[in-house]
């Protein structure tokens, strides 16, 4: 080794000092390296799956969001439908009870002034029959006492024809020229025999009745006579 020139304590003294740098650095430098090294593998390992669930997490919370989103579209728009249903049924109950109430005020309209039209017609009846007794006076020559007086007034208005006179049903209707006192309608339904009379007034047959017994029709006014009279004229 002296003939080459080389110096085999200082190659040994390199190697051992070699070793021992090697083992230093192994062990105070290599070691906290790989360990720093290691933890920063894991840190970043755990940074990637914590952002991997944090992704997760956003895309379950946007699915559950438009879910729920969508949810508040459905139920709005079912809000939306059922209210405007529910307006329209309004509005078709409000339309519906305004027409039966118009309708009621009509109908109550109707019967006020019917009722009105017969008071007045039957505060017209004693001057109606005054008249007439004053005309029959003027025809027979002679003053007529208060019962016959009475007696032409009640046929003139109230006498049942003869031919429905004891004809028997239960329903019936009757039409007179002016309203009939309650005494004249129970002699009419008592004369007819029936159990439910229909009293009706219209001034336009005159005098005496029109007398409805079930399909039976008997016509007895004063305008239904003057109109059979013209025909047979004619």
């Amino acid at each position: 080794m002296d003939a080459l020139g080389i110096n085999l304590g200082y190659i040994l003294m390199q190697i051992l000092l070699f070793v021992i740098l090697l083992l230093v650095m192994k062990n105070y430098a290599y070691a906290p390296i790989i360990k720093v090294l290691e933890e920063r593998k894991a840190r970043i390992a755990k940074g990637l799956e914590d952002a991997r669930q944090a992704a997760i997490a956003r895309d379950n919370a946007d699915a559950e969001a438009k879910k729920i989103l969508d949810g508040a579209r459905q139920e709005a728009a079912k809000i939306r439908s059922d209210a405007a249903v529910q307006a329209e049924e309004t509005a078709n109950g409000i339309i519906a009870k305004a027409k039966e109430d118009a309708k009621a005020v009509a109908v109550a309209a109707k019967i006020d002034a019917e009722e009105e039209r017969n008071r007045i017609l039957a505060e017209l009846r004693g001057q109606v029959a005054s008249i007439a007794i004053a005309a029959a006076n003027k025809l027979v020559g002679e003053a007529l006492d208060e019962e016959r007086q009475r007696a032409l007034i009640a046929d003139f208005f109230a006498k049942v024809p003869e031919g429905v006179s004891g004809a028997g049903s239960e329903k019936a209707e009757v039409t007179s020229a002016l309203p009939l006192t309650a005494g004249e309608q129970k002699s009419l339904q008592d004369a007819l025999k029936a159990s439910d009379v229909d009293f009706k007034v219209n001034p336009r047959i005159l005098g005496g009745l029109i007398v409805r017994v079930g399909d039976q029709v008997v016509d007895n006014s004063v305008a239904g006579q003057m109109n059979a009279l013209r025909d047979n004229l004619r």
